[in-house]
């Protein structure tokens, strides 16, 4: 237990002090690696560049005990100034028939899966709003140490 966690911090540091090439990077760390339905993290960034476009990506970290090859997700986006909130399901792959497809070191599994296959332009400037939840059919989803967005702009 105690090497996991070493492990947990020694990732996030190598993470957190690599050069930033995106726009916004956060993750949200699960209680007790566990990610309950009712816990839909809330990411918040600026946008100051409407004439750029993005790729956005949902991070996932998870135990190797994990039990499924997927996990289905919800994204609720707010627009800044709009009161309209827009939901999109997504079916997130994270492993095919023999193995995982994420970064791994012992049983840990890091994804960065790209969302949409397009780049996408922010139509507006200011604060955006995205919130993020499982729609898997199990509660809680277990193995699960966290979960996040990250958002790159395109060269």
């Amino acid at each position: 237990m105690l090497f996991r966690s070493i492990q947990i911090i020694l990732v996030t540091f190598v993470l957190a002090s690599c050069s930033e090439t995106g726009l916004y990077e956060k993750v949200y760390f699960m209680k007790g690696n566990a990610w309950s339905s009712q816990e839909q993290p809330l990411f918040e960034f600026e946008v100051t560049d409407t004439a750029s476009k993005y790729q956005l990506y949902f991070l996932i970290r998870h135990a190797d005990a994990y039990e499924y090859n997927n996990v289905w997700i919800s994204l609720k986006s707010q627009l800044p100034g709009d009161s309209i909130i827009r939901k999109e399901r997504f079916d997130i792959p994270l492993a095919d028939q023999k193995k995982w497809l994420g970064a791994g070191m012992d049983d840990i599994f890091d994804h960065r899966v790209l969302l949409y296959r397009e780049p996408v332009k922010f139509s507006k400037t200011g604060l955006y709003k995205v919130d993020i939840g499982h729609e898997m059919r199990v509660e809680p989803l277990e193995h699960v140490f966290n979960v996040g967005l990250r958002i790159e702009k395109v060269n």
